[in-house]
């Protein structure tokens, strides 16, 4: 067979079109499959058969918290320590001068679906309605990991060869911490740069908020509810506490500034997320228990923002009198998203804009994200450049009636396709043109 120039924009945009039927299917078949922490291992299986199909290298890493638990980046996320499988697939590359390998990373776990009764239909039901496909995790992101694998499909079926390693990751965890991509980390699976492929619209996202996920316990003092000049209510006790925050929240993106924010109000936010007082309703409540999100602006060191959030508590409690000997307790727990960035002049940051650019005609926005993901695990613990990129609208994740554009998914295989091609380099075999 005679190596002819790698395949061209048009090339793979015929191949990733033949496939959109059998893309779509594949989306909706993990759709269906419910992959809630602690379930993920059947939609992975899928995963790993169609990889297995394609030709690749496939082998599957368990998540085992007794080999994470040293590391800096390990949060025990509450679920199993050693049950969890990771899905990782290599393409080698033939050999090429330089650097030029990739990693397309994605992960199958979602959270859970809430109350049926606000959904239009089954929230598993991967459903395709005026060009839109739904259910819990379409959006976020088994829609990212099926434009990587099917990027790679018509690749494949195009005759292409990378010069340099292709690697497809599909994880576990992300949702609660980050053990899957940790896991990778730990096992040694690097490349010379990394597409996180979670929602971003078609934008380029090479800089992440962090997130610390708190815990606030307020204290009480219980009394009959009519009698209730004798108690002390948690909740009237939590006002002040959560005042000092949303206050310390608005101050801390008023005295920063970031230009590749397209909202400056929301870079890093501060949330909270639940809240439980009380234990009967004709009772002063004892107790307040509240759990947030704290974000981390990109530059910031989470030791910096703990401390700048129980100092804040700290002032507000000392400011009431019952708070002031009954000091709330703050804790950390689960996710602790650190923040990250890569350069916007990176290459890595070039070649997938000009990708974007060959499908899509213009030149895709450059954005900060304000939410914490995989990301930075790859670029903070791993030293790999890396960036997010994927189809879909995070405003719809986690939401009722999750959805993501078909087309949105078709023009994302295109573009990761072609971004492949350019990093990776390599070439095509004449006798495989279809």
């Amino acid at each position: 067979m005679t190596p002819s120039p790698s395949p061209s924009p048009e090339s793979i945009s015929r191949a990733v079109d033949a496939l959109r039927p059998a893309l779509v299917a594949f989306l909706q078949e993990l759709v269906r499959v419910p992959s809630l922490p602690n379930r993920e291992g059947p939609v992975q299986a899928k995963i790993a058969a169609h990889l297995q199909a394609l030709g690749l290298e496939v082998k599957t890493l368990t998540t085992r918290f007794d080999e994470l638990a040293d590391h800096p980046a390990f949060d025990d996320d509450g679920f199993s320590p050693d049950s969890r499988v990771n899905v990782v697939a290599r393409w080698p590359g033939k050999g090429g001068d330089g650097r030029g390998s990739l990693l397309l990373n994605g992960h199958v776990d979602v959270v859970s679906p809430g109350d049926p009764a606000l959904w239009s239909g089954d929230p598993w039901s991967g459903a395709v309605r005026e060009g839109r496909l739904y259910g819990r995790g379409a959006c976020d992101m088994k829609a990212g990991v099926t434009a990587g694998i099917f990027a790679i499909e018509a690749l494949h079926r195009l005759g292409y060869q990378p010069a340099h390693d292709l690697l497809l990751a599909s994880v576990i965890g992300e949702e609660s911490g980050g053990v899957g991509a940790l896991t990778t980390i730990v096992h040694g699976i690097r490349a010379d740069g990394v597409v996180v492929l979670e929602p971003t619209n078609g934008a380029i996202c090479p800089v992440q908020a962090g997130a610390l996920t708190f815990r606030l316990t307020v204290q009480g003092r219980a009394a009959h509810g009519a009698m209730k000049s004798e108690g002390v209510s948690a909740v009237a006790k939590f006002l002040p506490l959560f005042q000092a925050i949303e206050a310390l929240d608005h101050r801390r993106h008023h005295d920063y500034t970031n230009a590749i924010y397209p909202n400056p109000a929301n870079i890093a936010p501060i949330s909270i997320g639940t809240v439980r007082a009380g234990e009967w309703h004709s009772t002063v409540p004892e107790s307040l228990v509240v759990e947030g999100r704290c974000g981390v602006f990109p530059g910031e060191s989470p030791a910096q923002v703990r401390a700048l959030l129980a100092a804040t508590i700290a002032q507000a409690a000392a400011a009431d009198v019952w708070l002031a000997t009954h000091p709330p307790r703050l804790e950390w727990f689960e996710g602790q998203f650190e923040s990250c960035a890569t350069p916007i002049d990176h290459p890595l940051v070039t070649a997938l804009a000009a990708a974007h650019r060959n499908v899509h005609g213009s030149r895709p926005a450059i954005e900060g994200v304000p939410y914490g993901a995989d990301l930075r695990l790859f670029v903070v613990h791993a030293q790999m450049p890396g960036v997010l990129y994927g189809p879909g609208d995070v405003r719809l994740a986690h939401t009722a009636n999750e959805s993501v554009g078909v087309e949105e998914v078709v023009d994302a295989v295109k573009v990761v396709a072609g971004m492949v091609v350019s990093w990776c380099g390599g070439e095509r075999n004449q006798s495989s043109e279809r």
